[in-house]
């Protein structure tokens, strides 16, 4: 098959390769067909894509367009933020395909650690027959088909109700705001299910993944206490509508030694102890 192949200019700074580790990005679609993308030394972006249609996906997949330099223009000197909004500059979260495969990682990975998160996610995709999930094949999967991929009874309903009765695909050309309430009144989807529709499928930075086990994690090891899911949203509601940026940023730089304070063998005694408090 014959690729389209553009040379694309970045808005802001942006670095792939802080997101890739090999320099070179690839992605099957929906479709079934596979974009490429790399970035030259003159900073510019190469994609290779089946047509133009794949060709503006993958650019918003590669968040291209989303200029992020205010967001490290105004954090850099912040105290938390501050060490990996410098370090990281260019960095940005890729996104997925549909909305439809960043709501049924929404849903796996509600309440669990994130590897069986992806286990589960694996599982529905085989189900599906595809490598990327479309509203269609969920929506023809059976909650039961759905609960023998390890997904609870709950989740599996939320994720057959949503499929079915809303256009998720067509969230994206909604005002966000508005998608993002819409989504916090459907049963069983909370603020970390939106935080990861919003980041992964829809492309917003202004939604964080409150209550994330990692951020939970970060904060304990801060606050020297195993913390509840609302302070994560606390730490976070100063940076506005970078929020889920932010949060993204800090998870990366705390694996890198950026976040001031922040001591993983910390996080891991007030869990222990936590535990044991239960």
């Amino acid at each position: 098959m014959a690729m389209l192949e553009a040379v694309l200019t970045p808005r802001g700074p942006y670095r792939l390769g802080l997101v890739v580790r090999s320099g070179a990005w690839t992605a099957e679609l929906a479709d079934g067909t596979v974009s490429h993308a790399w970035q030259r030394t003159d900073g510019r972006v190469v994609v290779r894509a089946a047509g133009e249609e794949q060709l503006e996906l993958a650019r918003f997949m590669l968040a291209l367009d989303d200029d992020t330099a205010e967001f490290h223009r105004r954090f850099a000197s912040d105290p938390l933020v501050g060490p990996s909004a410098r370090a990281l500059t260019g960095w940005r979260p890729l996104r997925l395909p549909t909305v439809a495969h960043a709501t049924l990682r929404a849903v796996c990975g509600q309440l669990v650690e994130s590897w069986r998160a992806r286990r589960i996610e694996r599982a529905v995709l085989r189900r599906c027959g595809r490598a990327v999930a479309t509203q269609q094949a969920l929506a023809r999967l059976a909650p039961a088909e759905l609960r023998a991929c390890e997904l609870s009874a709950g989740r599996a309903a939320t994720l057959t109700r949503l499929c079915r009765s809303t256009d998720l695909e067509g969230l994206r050309s909604r005002p966000g705001q508005a998608v993002c309430a819409r989504l916090l009144h459907e049963r069983g989807i909370g603020p970390w299910s939106v935080g990861v529709i919003a980041l992964e499928g829809l492309g917003r930075y202004d939604r964080a993944l409150v209550g994330d086990l990692g951020l939970i994690k970060l904060v304990s090891s801060l606050r020297g206490r195993w913390v509840e899911a609302w302070e994560t949203a606390e730490v976070l509601e100063p940076y506005r509508e970078w929020q889920g940026l932010a949060g993204e940023m800090l998870l990366l730089g705390w694996t890198r030694g950026l976040v001031p304070g922040a001591d993983p063998d910390v996080a891991r005694r007030t869990r222990l102890r936590a535990r044991r408090a239960a």
